[in-house]
């Protein structure tokens, strides 16, 4: 999904910058004489230059087109890098949030694969967004059975995680394998 989105990013830019080329060559394609009408040549008093200074005139616009077409082209390059770089740094996030501190407190919120038989010390919980924790204290949670039953798994200090299942008050210390 999120390639997906990267290229549909990447191509929007290339589609941008190719439209913004197009579109100042024409604009600016050909000289000033053929872009405007008779009237509003006249009006903008470009019938009394030679043809010298209009060619010259000509050259300079569209050395002026070119370069801000130019800058509009590396500022989308450079936009649809940042949001690139800032896409994959999101993704190392959630990949391994858990593993490492990111210094969000925010909890991991998911559901856990599978029926639900309580807490007890060592026991392994894969959730649905295929990460792997294991209980590493002596909470308990006896008599409870769920499917599929939707959990927090909040960080607390020095590296260690809390996970509750809603609908319960019980939290298991726990952390990360996989």
């Amino acid at each position: 999904m999120r390639f997906t989105r990267l290229r549909l990013l990447a191509c929007a830019a290339v589609l941008l910058g190719l439209s913004e080329h197009a579109l100042a060559q024409r604009v600016v394609g050909g000289d000033l004489q053929q872009q405007m009408s008779p009237a509003e040549f006249k009006a903008a008093g470009l019938d009394k230059l030679s043809p010298t200074e209009l060619a010259a005139l000509n050259g300079w616009l569209q050395g002026k087109v070119a370069a801000v077409t130019a800058d509009v082209r590396e500022q989308v390059r450079e936009q649809v890098r940042e949001e690139a770089r800032e896409e994959g740094r999101q993704e190392v996030i959630v990949k391994n949030r858990g593993f490492f501190d990111f210094g969000s407190k925010e909890p991991i919120v998911s559901t856990l694969e599978g029926e639900f038989r309580g807490f007890g010390k060592g026991r392994r919980y894969v959730l649905a967004n295929k990460q792997e924790w294991e209980q590493s204290d002596d909470a308990t949670l006896s008599g409870v059975r769920r499917t599929n039953p939707e959990v927090s798994i909040t960080p607390g200090v020095a590296g260690v995680w809390y996970m509750q299942v809603k609908g319960s008050n019980t939290r298991a210390k726990v952390q990360r394998v996989k």
